[in-house]
């Protein structure tokens, strides 16, 4: 996903013979402290980038290479300086834009800066997972992974780019809400019918595995003599094996409509747990992150399951609910959890035939359990005992979930609310456990 992304930004934006330039090698392309207006795309060649404290010695922080970004912090911040010393180490090609290059079709991909934001986030990622491996040759750095000494680069970063993420996705939630209240004055004034199936996919969304979808599709296209696409987006909208009347004398408009209430249902959690991730990536530099009350674990599995929807719809989902104590912790967090479990566990559902994952949740002795089972290839042992180190992967290029750090991020966060996360494979299934204590009714763990 991302790379189809960069591709498409980069015959976007640096196709441009104009706006490219050669440096060669010893050369300083952008100084620390100095003013940047340009953010660069690497062609050819190899930089280094080095940061010096107080004029003392230079300590290189980042090495890139062809299809690099540089200059992401001054340009994205919108302060125009520079955070660190770029330098060619060798003869180097590089395509730029510049602070008044215009958007390309904003009207249609928004301001420059949400068109470039997978590029801010790899390059968060990319930062984040530098210092993380930093900080693997101190005593005890992981458990100071936000720590200001180990990310002052991430930090500014992060800064720089928060505003601008919070106004992009303030744009999205306001004009879901304003298309919302459009749509459904329309629709109740011109065809009030056609308001049932909007409202529907509003509220609802589509909560049916693909598997179920397609089960459904069956039925609907024997019992009903549907076409067989037409079934299949009809199992997706209705919530049982019935049809009534409305859904049958226009199927073709009732799930149109209910498409368009879907998306924006859709629209509403990403925009909000959009909200969540901007708020983590605020508080990387601090060790408080803000708890709320009352959390339902059940509810944040849910969410992250409508994340991935797309990731999912070829795979048989199976989410079995137990009544679960209220938990206190944050939300965005639990969301990382389960996202990023889920989205290893697609990856390595993508060779198998016929792909399943099953979630459990139960509690016991003052524990939530949760199981999340794939029936993907064996995680050999020398794979288990490294997938939650930092910066770890057995696929190349690509980011995962939110901050890109995987599974070594969920590790450590479930070990912030003094959790615990196991992983057994065999050739049958993989199954990941993970316990979170909860507090009992005199406030102990």
């Amino acid at each position: 996903m991302y790379e189809s992304k960069l591709d498409t930004l980069v015959e976007r934006y640096f196709n441009h013979i104009e706006r490219r330039i050669t440096v060669s090698a010893g050369s300083v392309l952008i100084e620390q402290d100095g003013y940047n207006e340009r953010l660069y795309y690497v062609l050819s060649g190899e930089l280094a980038g080095y940061f010096s404290e107080d004029s003392k010695k230079q300590t290189q922080v980042f090495a890139a290479s062809k299809a690099a970004f540089i200059g992401v912090h001054s340009f994205f911040s919108g302060t125009w300086t520079a955070s660190s010393t770029v330098i060619a180490q060798t003869d180097v090609e590089l395509a730029w834009i510049e602070r008044n290059t215009p958007a390309v079709e904003a009207g249609k991909y928004g301001p420059l800066t949400a068109q470039f934001m997978p590029v801010m986030v790899n390059e968060l990622s990319r930062r984040q997972r530098r210092a993380m491996q930093e900080a693997l040759g101190k005593e005890k750095a992981l458990q100071k992974l936000h720590t200001a000494e180990q990310m002052t680069t991430l930090g500014q970063l992060a800064a720089g780019i928060a505003h601008e993420l919070n106004n992009a996705i303030g744009v999205v939630s306001s004009k879901s809400e304003r298309l919302e209240s459009v749509i459904m004055g329309l629709l109740e004034e011109v065809h009030p019918e056609a308001s049932q199936f909007f409202d529907f996919g509003l509220m609802q969304g589509q909560k049916i595995s693909s598997s179920e979808a397609r089960t459904r599709g069956r039925h609907f296209e024997k019992y009903y003599g549907l076409p067989k696409d037409l079934a299949r987006e009809l199992a997706r909208a209705v919530p049982t094996d019935y049809l009534n009347e409305h859904w049958l004398k226009r199927p073709e408009e009732a799930v149109r409509y209910w498409q368009m209430g879907r998306d924006l249902h859709d629209l509403r959690i990403a925009s909000k747990h959009t909200v969540g991730i901007v708020k983590s990536v605020k508080q990387l530099g601090r060790t408080d992150i803000d708890k709320e009350e009352g959390l339902r674990v059940n509810d944040s599995i849910n969410q992250a399951l409508a994340l991935l929807q797309s990731d999912l719809r070829r795979i048989s989902v199976r989410f079995s609910p137990a009544e679960l104590p209220l938990f206190v912790g944050s939300q965005t967090e639990l969301v990382q959890i389960w996202v990023n479990i889920l989205k290893n566990a697609c990856d390595a559902l993508r060779e198998t035939e016929s792909p399943a994952i099953e979630i459990q949740t139960r509690v016991s002795k003052n524990k939530i359990l949760v199981t999340i089972t794939n029936n993907g290839p064996e995680i050999d042992e020398v794979t288990r005992r490294k997938i939650f180190r930092p910066n770890f992967t057995t696929k190349k290029g690509g980011l995962s979930f939110g901050l890109g750090l995987g599974l070594s991020i969920v590790k450590r966060i479930v070990a912030g609310y003094n959790g615990s996360i196991a992983v057994k494979s065999d050739s049958e299934k993989t199954i990941f456990r993970i316990k979170l204590p909860v507090e009992d009714e005199h406030g102990q763990a």
